[in-house]
Formats: C-alpha cells, structure tokens, sequence
C-alpha cells in the first residue's frame, strides 16, 4: 500500500470522508452534501438520481426519503446501494458502495422535526414517484394536510431514513494530466478490517 499523506491521511475513512465535507461547505455554491444515489431495479437496470446527505456516522451514511419512492423500493428488495459525492470547487469525489438498513427510530423523528414546516407537511402530501395530474392538485392535498395535522405534523409512517453500511470507499483527488490520485478502501463486512490500496487514476 502506497503511503497516504494530506487529505488522504489517516486510519477512519469516515473521519476523511467528514474532513472533505467539511472543506467543501466552504466552497460548494449549492448542497455541498448532494450525492448521486444508485440503485438496481427488479430487471437489474440501474437507476441514478440526486439526494441529500444527512450524516456521516461512525460507520455509515444515511439520508431520508419517502419509503414509497422508487430508490426507496429499491433499495427495499435489494438491501444495497451505491452513491458518489462529487465537489468541482474542490475537484474531488467519494465513491461508496453498501449495505442499507432503514433508520424508522428516534434519529428519523429528530431530523423530520429539524426540517422546515412546509417540508415536513410537503412529506406528508407527496406520493413521492407516483404519477401526478398536476402541480396545482399537489398544492391542494398539501393545503388538505395543513388543515387537518397543523403547526406540528409527526413524521409520517411511510417517511424516513436509509443508513449505508460501506464495503467499499474510494476517495478520489483531480491530479495533474489526469493522472488523479485513488485509494480504494474496502471490506468484506463492517466487522473486517479494512484493506486500502491506491489505484490507477
């Protein structure tokens, strides 16, 4: 394994991976914390959109959803997935592939009250995938779930969050003639050791 020195550094890869968010809050004009989301269909054909990150634990990542959206579902009949975390200002990126658990306790109801009111009711309207007749019936059952759940709505049943448990992270940096710097860190479980090998740009 090639030494690993500056913002390679160090021996926690979520610890390097909250080091990078960090630098990027202080550059990235818009969400900072947007990762690419990928996940398998039941005819194994991938699928790719943009989330927000919510928190880099100890040992996972986890962001929310509706738990009837397609990523959701998904992510429900597989138990994997796969993001990258992309900074142009910083000219680097964090790839991550998984296990998923979903996270209904505590921490969902924490983070669903942190959010503003208008989101927290817009969760509630939303069939999040589901076809829509229009923008205007949208704002119609969110101006019904005003009404009827007021100033304070609990976190909705069918609302929550997904915690990825990594196999593999690979942090990248953008190098000169394209010859960018890799390492790849990876495991065959979350109770294993990690094996970190620099890659080939």
């Amino acid at each position: 394994m090639s030494e690993r020195t500056g913002i390679f550094a160090g021996d926690d890869p979520f610890a390097i991976a909250r080091s990078w968010l960090a630098e990027a809050e202080k550059s990235e004009p818009n969400d900072p914390n947007a990762i690419a989301l990928s996940t398998v269909d039941a005819d194994g054909l991938p699928n790719a959109r943009m989330v927000l990150l919510k928190d880099i634990e100890d040992a996972a990542f986890v962001f929310y959803t509706n738990y009837g959206s397609a990523k959701a579902q998904e992510i429900d009949a597989s138990g994997k997935a796969a993001f990258v975390m992309h900074w142009k200002s910083l000219r680097r990126q964090i790839r991550v592939r998984g296990v998923v658990e979903k996270e209904e306790g505590p921490q969902a109801d924490a983070y669903y009250a942190s959010r503003s009111l208008k989101s927290r009711l817009g969760a509630w309207a939303s069939r999040q995938s589901e076809p829509l007749s229009s923008r205007s019936s949208l704002m119609a059952d969110v101006a019904k779930i005003t009404a009827k759940l007021g100033p304070n709505p609990e976190r909705p049943p069918y609302w929550g969050g997904f915690r990825i448990t990594p196999v593999e992270i690979e942090f990248w940096a953008d190098g000169a003639f394209r010859l960018h710097d890799r390492f790849r860190w990876r495991r065959e479980g979350s109770e294993k050791a990690w094996e970190i090998h620099r890659l080939n740009p």
